[in-house]
């Protein structure tokens, strides 16, 4: 009679690091990155529940500020594409506390402005501005400085949106299966760009 065998269930982050050796240690691009989130995320939920969480409202704000720089003009906005819940979920999950510190005190700044209750032209001067000194202390800053939280929110907003179906499909070009690579096609301007497999 043959024994019972013994299963060993491991957790994501071993995973990832079973698969990084396998694959020689840099076959996964940001995989550090990608294992120390999973560790702040089991030491945040393990502290509190609450900790490093989002409210509706601060998505709710986010998707605001993410729409005004990405405003819907003959494509959607970036808050049809839910980049304020995106944005939330990035901070959380794969910026270091410093970082996030920085974002959450850039959203204390924007809000103490009335930012939500200001009408878009109003929104749209107040972030021009914002962007301006961003811009100026990015320029300025050494390599050991924090980045502005504008500079986050931007990158930030640009990642969630042209990564999101609404970007992917409606903002650039999309095609499943291309019949062949051409490096080399004529321009026309005002065509949009082709957007990478979604």
């Amino acid at each position: 009679m043959s024994e019972p065998t013994q299963t060993h269930v491991i957790d994501r982050r071993e995973a990832i690091r079973r698969v990084t050796v396998l694959l020689g240690g840099v076959a996964l691009v940001g995989s550090g990155g990608l294992v120390a989130a999973c560790e702040r995320a089991q030491n945040r939920a393990a502290a509190t529940r609450e900790a490093g969480t989002f409210t509706a409202q601060d998505i709710a704000f986010l998707d605001e500020v993410a729409d005004t720089i990405l405003p819907e003009t003959k494509t959607p906005g970036a808050k049809a594409a839910h980049v304020g819940a995106f944005m939330a979920l990035m901070v959380t999950d794969t910026y270091d506390e410093r970082n996030q510190g920085i974002f959450r005190d850039g959203m204390g700044k924007l809000n103490a402005t009335a930012f939500m209750t200001a009408t878009p032209e109003q929104r749209l001067a107040q972030l021009e501005q914002v962007d301006r000194e961003q811009k100026t202390y990015m320029d300025a800053k050494k390599d050991s400085d924090p980045p502005h939280f504008f500079r986050l929110m931007k990158e930030l907003t640009l990642l969630g949106y042209f990564t999101s179906e609404i970007g992917c499909s409606q903002a650039m070009r999309y095609r499943e299966t291309p019949g062949r690579f051409d490096p080399c096609v004529p321009y026309t301007p005002g065509e949009t760009a082709w957007s990478g497999h979604a």
